[in-house]
């Protein structure tokens, strides 16, 4: 499964305020949660580091959240969602996918790790400044060293404690993103209403 670098979306800083608007967003992702970021315009978070994520259709993400409950930070952005993983999950994927056996299927999941970015949500309590901006569903606490707050290999050679479990995690979503791909070809039209578009093989 290939790690990919979603596109970045068209700049909405055009203006001084738009541009101060991204730079304090910045600030805040460094200082109050400890994330290396890179730009302003627009901010992007750099994975691999604090963070993997994995990439999921918006619907699948939503189903699977309500089976497994707790898990990390989430992210919205139009029609996908993002799910906050421990540093070094998107490595795991691809032979945790095969042990589930999901291995071979094709599943709309791609997943963001080492040297990776992704478009910064707005900080909880913003307003976006446009339609569609990514935004925090389930937001980041407060930066808490020692206290793992991100599914995690529990157990296995990764943090464990309190970390929710990965494994529970990439189960659900990868069956919610099956049920996705299977409702597509049966129906020829997305989740969303429109045509279905081909799928992305990972």
């Amino acid at each position: 499964m290939a790690l990919t670098v979603p596109p970045a979306p068209p700049s909405f800083a055009d203006d001084r305020r738009g541009r101060d608007e991204c730079a304090g967003w910045a600030r805040w992702y460094e200082r109050e949660l400890g994330w290396a970021t890179e730009g302003t315009a627009p901010v992007r978070l750099v994975t691999g580091l604090r963070f993997d994520v994995l990439e999921v259709p918006a619907v699948a993400g939503r189903a699977a959240l309500r089976r497994v409950g707790r898990s990390g930070p989430v992210a919205l952005a139009g029609a996908r969602m993002s799910l906050l993983v421990a540093a070094g999950s998107a490595d795991e994927l691809p032979g945790l996918l095969d042990w589930l056996e999901w291995g071979g299927v094709a599943l709309s999941l791609t997943a963001v790790g080492t040297d990776g970015r992704i478009t910064a949500p707005v900080p909880p309590g913003e307003v976006p400044s446009r339609s569609g901006a990514a935004v925090w569903l389930r937001p980041p606490g407060p930066r808490q060293e020692g206290e793992p707050e991100l599914p995690a290999l529990v157990g296995l050679g990764s943090r464990g404690g309190g970390a929710p479990d990965l494994v529970r995690l990439v189960d659900a979503v990868a069956t919610e993103c099956h049920r996705v791909r299977l409702m597509r070809a049966r129906t020829g039209r997305s989740t969303d209403g429109s045509t279905a578009q081909p799928l992305a093989f990972s």
